[in-house]
Formats: C-alpha cells, sequence, structure tokens
C-alpha cells in the first residue's frame, strides 16, 4: 500500500479563507491582518479586549525522549486538537513556528504530518510571516549599536574582552560559532573575539515569547546585558540606546499568527525557542490569547518531557501566571524498541521483550510531570508496523505506573484517529484534578536549582561545577538576579548529558560548562555538555533534496 507524503496530504488540503477561521473563535475580520488568504495576524487592539473573559483549559502535550524512529510530537498536538473539536469541543492549538536551520539541516517541518497537520505547510516551514527575519534584525541591531557605540568613544566604557551579546542567524552554521569581528583596518573598528548563535537561541526569540504587550517587550528589551565593564558592572541594552528600535522592528512579530489543521480548526504558530538550547515554548501571548477565545487550548512543549515540559511548567507557567489541566505524553512502539536496544534497520519485526525493556524511559518522563502535580495520559502514536502485542505491551506498562495509554491513529485518519484520546483529556482536564506546582521555589539558590532539575528529572548523581561558574551565579544573586528560574541547555536525546546513553539511566554527572545571564527573558541559561547554541549542519543535508518542480512545486521539504 502506498501512503501519501505529508506534502501531497498538505497540497491537496480544502482551505477556508483566514476570516472563517477567525469567526470560528469570534475574532472579527477586521482585526485580522490578513498575509495572503490562508494565514494572518490577529491585531494588539482586539487582543487588548480579552483581559476579562474566562481562560479555557490548557492541555500540553510532550513526548518520550527523541529518537531517530520519530514520536510525532506536534502530528499528536494536532490530531489532538481535532480530535476535541470532532467530539464538539471548542478547540484550538498553539504551536511554535519552524526553523530554517532543521529544515534544511535533517529534523524536517515542524508544522505535524499525514492528516494531522498545519496548513500552508510550506510557508510555515520557510518564511512563513517573517517573525524569525524580524528577531534576527532586532537582535542584530543591538550587534551593531554596540560596536558602533565603541567605536565612536565608547562613552559607557565597555570592556571589550567582555561584550556578551553574540550575533544570530537563522541556519545550521558551525563556521560562524566563532569569529573575529572588525579586521582590515581602523575604518572597521576593533578586532575582538565573537560568535554567532541561532536565531532561535536568542534571547530576543525567548523575550518576544515571554512578554505580555509591546510595552513589557520593550522593558525586557532594555534589561538585556549586552556587555560588561572594568568593573564588572553591567551594560544594558537600553544604555546603547537600541531598546526603542528593536520594538519597532518587533512591532509585527509580537502579533500572534493564526492559520488552520487540515480539518479547519484554529491554530495559533508564534514564536520557535528549541527547547535544547532555550526554553522551548510558543509565545505566552499566543497561549494566553487562545485561553481567552478557545474552551480548549493544546499546546506543546519541544523535544521530550525532561526538556520542553520541564521549562514550560517552570519558566513558561511561572512567568505566565498559566497552569496545564492535563499533560498528554507522546510515545511509540518503535521508540520504545530503540530504547531497548534496537537498532533502526531492525524496529520491524515484532520484538515485545524491547518495547519492555524501553519503557523504562516512558516510565521516568510520566513520573517526572506527575511530580508537578498534573495527570498524564499517554498517547501511542501509531506506526503501521506495531504489531497488537506491542501495543499492549506499553498499555501494561502506563497501567502500572498508574497512568493509562491510549492508541492513537490520526496520521492516517486525523480527527477520526484521536476521539478516544480526546475524550479522555476532556474529561481529566474538566474534572479539575491538576493541583499544579513548579519544581522549585524563587527563592532558591541558583545552584540549587540547576541541581534540583539535574537530580530530580535526568536522576543524576551530581552537577559537575568548577568554581568560575559558582562565583559567577553568586555575583548574580547579589545582583538581584537570584530569584530567576534556571534553562537548561542540554542534550535531547537522553536523560543523561551523552546522547547515546538511551533508557532511564541513573547515577551520571552533569557537567555544566557555561552560565549565560538572560535578564531580559528573565532566566539563566545553564550549558551542559557538548551542546550547541549554533548547530552544525550533516553530513548530507536536507538542502540537497529541497529543490522546485517543473509545476513550480517545492519538493523535499518534508
Amino acid at each position: 500500500m502506498a501512503f501519501k507524503t505529508d506534502i501531497e496530504i498538505a497540497r491537496e488540503a480544502k482551505k477556508k479563507p483566514i476570516q472563517d477561521i477567525g469567526a470560528k473563535l469570534g475574532i472579527p475580520s477586521e482585526h485580522l491582518v490578513p498575509y495572503g488568504h490562508d494565514k494572518a495576524k490577529i491585531s494588539q487592539e482586539f487582543l487588548k479586549t480579552l483581559g476579562d473573559r474566562p481562560d479555557g483549559k490548557l492541555i500540553l502535550v510532550t513526548a518520550i525522549n527523541p529518537t531517530p524512529a520519530g514520536e510525532g510530537k506536534t502530528t499528536t498536538t494536532v490530531g489532538l486538537g481535532d480530535g476535541l473539536n470532532a467530539i464538539g469541543k471548542n478547540a484550538a492549538i498553539c504551536i511554535r513556528e519552524a526553523s530554517l536551520g532543521p529544515c534544511f539541516g535533517m529534523k524536517g517541518g515542524a508544522a505535524g504530518g499525514g492528516y494531522a497537520q498545519v496548513v500552508p505547510m510550506e510557508d510555515m516551514n520557510l518564511h512563513f510571516t517573517g517573525d524569525f527575519h524580524a528577531i534576527t534584525s532586532a537582535h542584530n541591531l543591538l550587534s551593531a549599536m554596540i560596536d558602533n557605540h565603541i567605536y565612536w568613544g565608547n562613552s559607557l566604557e565597555i570592556d571589550q574582552r567582555r561584550v556578551v551579546w553574540r550575533r544570530v542567524l537563522d541556519m545550521n552554521d558551525r563556521a560562524l560559532r566563532d569569529i573575529v569581528t572588525s579586521l582590515g583596518g581602523v575604518s572597521n573598528g576593533f578586532p575582538r573575539q565573537a560568535g554567532f548563535d541561532i536565531t532561535v537561541a536568542s534571547e530576543v526569540m525567548a523575550i518576544l515569547c515571554l512578554a505580555t504587550d509591546l510595552d513589557d517587550l520593550q522593558k525586557r528589551l532594555g534589561d538585556i546585558i549586552v556587555a560588561y565593564r572594568r568593573d564588572r558592572s553591567p551594560v544594558f541594552a537600553r544604555d546603547i540606546k537600541a531598546d526603542g528600535a528593536m520594538t519597532v522592528l518587533l512591532q509585527q512579530a509580537m502579533q500572534p499568527n493564526i492559520v488552520q489543521t487540515l480539518e479547519n480548526n484554529p491554530a495559533f504558530v508564534h514564536g520557535g525557542p528549541f527547547a535544547n538550547i532555550a526554553h522551548g515554548c510558543n509565545s505566552v501571548i499566543a497561549t494566553k490569547s487562545a485561553l481567552k477565545l478557545a474552551d480548549f487550548v493544546v499546546t506543546e512543549a519541544g523535544f521530550g518531557a525532561d526538556l520542553g515540559a520541564e521549562k514550560f511548567m517552570n519558566i513558561k507557567c511561572r512567568k505566565a501566571g498559566i497552569a496545564p489541566d492535563c499533560v498528554v505524553l507522546v510515545a511509540t512502539v518503535r521508540a520504545m524498541k530503540m530504547n531497548g536496544g534496537v537498532a533502526k534497520a531492525d524496529l520491524g519485526p515484532e520484538n515485545v521483550k524491547a518495547v519492555q525493556d524501553g519503557c523504562p524511559n516512558l516510565g521516568r518522563h510520566i513520573s517526572n510531570v506527575k511530580s508537578f502535580g498534573v495527570p498524564v495520559v499517554v498517547a501511542i502514536n501509531h506506526f503501521v508496523t506495531d504489531t497488537d502485542a506491542e501495543v499492549q505491551a506499553v498499555k501494561d506498562y502506563v497501567a502500572d505506573q498508574g497512568a493509562e495509554a491510549i492508541l492513537c491513529k490520526h496520521w492516517a485518519h486525523g480527527s477520526d484517529g484521536t476521539k478516544e484520546l480526546a475524550t479522555r483529556v476532556a474529561e481529566i482536564a474538566e474534572a479539575g484534578e491538576a493541583q499544579f506546582a513548579p519544581l522549585y521555589p524563587d527563592e532558591m539558590p541558583l545552584l540549587d536549582k540547576i541541581n534540583t532539575i539535574a537530580k530530580k528529572i535526568y536522576r543524576a548523581e551530581e552537577v559537575q561545577v568548577d568554581k568560575k561558574i559558582v562565583d559567577q551565579l553568586a555575583q548574580w544573586e547579589a545582583a538581584g538576579f537570584g530569584n530567576l528560574p534556571v534553562c537548561m541547555a542540554k542534550t535531547q536525546y537522553s536523560f543523561s548529558t551523552d546522547p547515546n546513553q538511551r533508557g532511564a539511566p541513573t547515577g551520571h554527572s552533569v557537567p555544566v560548562r557555561e552560565v549565560r545571564l538572560s535578564a531580559g527573558a528573565g532566566f539563566i541559561v545553564a550549558i551542559c555538555g557538548e551542546i550547541m547554541t549554533m548547530p552544525g549542519l550533516p553530513r548530507v543535508p536536507s538542502a540537497e533534496a529541497i529543490m522546485l518542480n517543473d509545476d513550480g512545486q517545492i519538493d523535499g521539504l518534508f
């Protein structure tokens, strides 16, 4: 049996005008800023009118640690949103925008798959409404103004050795990780070591995703620490007088984007921080707006629950004053086999023992999510090679963990494949079972927060930090930043910092290589192990297969 590709399915979509999608949520057409016929931004004026409305129920979709076998977290998010609408609920989904880096690298798109997709798929995976370009421009404007300030006399007395603001690019380019700028003579400025991160790792991205309105955005942008003086006192973006112009560049990007699923249900797609190097959630403004407009909001957090869900709970919920009513944890039989030691090439034949051997990874995530006081349902994302015995092995294991697992076939059947999941999730959310609490209090010392995440979520034996990092954390606490949450930058493939260590390892060490203060976003970044904030392209990047066909359509994108 030949299956259609995701992009073939997306091209056959019977899309409705975006005004019709907005009308489902009560958004007047005059408050939609259209980008073509199938996508739009929601005006700030309309968003300001939502404040007194009650919130709907918030459903978080997360997953086990990703494997090359695939888990389908975004696909499940879309399928669940469609499923909730199919059983008569007024539901919207909230997901992140796609970065060009992974699209042309190895991950592929970020719009779901099969018959559980958000469209227009090609636009979403490429330039979309230009939000990422605006973030890149605002970030690099600040970089240019820092170097320009130093060139024209440096009245702020910036220590050029302590400029901490790097440049960004929305592309995987390892050659730019460490660079030297201003070579070529006096007219080009003062040479110094610098570097690039990928745009999704930018503090500006995090700020856009955590800001509540334009005033809050400008304040947070002004709070960015860009450099230090010789006496170690900080220099802020507002000292460079960059915050106003950065806000202008981000004004339209702050407006949430609305598109639709294949079943013509509303989808908010806004912001895109990665969960392995940033906080991995879509924007607060999109989520909070959706909660005012829909009775159920299904959102996702990046990568496995050890990264995305942990940051969703400890950073996004803490900052936004929201809390999930239910968590859906996505797993696949194939991924359980890989966690049980089976190679990707050998996943086809039935292997119940390998499924059972791999389930402790799922169990660890169930336990972790429950520790936040939120009920968990496991969604088994169905593949055609799954056998009944393998599916039952997962269900039995999950039942032993005090949760339930539901088989979902949304990739092949859309909402018809998620009605059982949607019904159960709605029952749990409406029953008010959740008693959400973050993992640690604001007042806990920064190093203790890092230790708490490493030991309670990753089950590490210890955190390795040298004196320089301990002293840096102490200095930030003395400067008034001790109440900030911690954003762990770590490989997504394992609970440990070794990407090859699958399953549910214990007794490992978490080496913290570097800490960064994101004063505008409002968190401390702890960079662990070998994680990179500027990824590289793989040996055979996806870009090699992406092209326009004879009909002018995009081939190879997904």
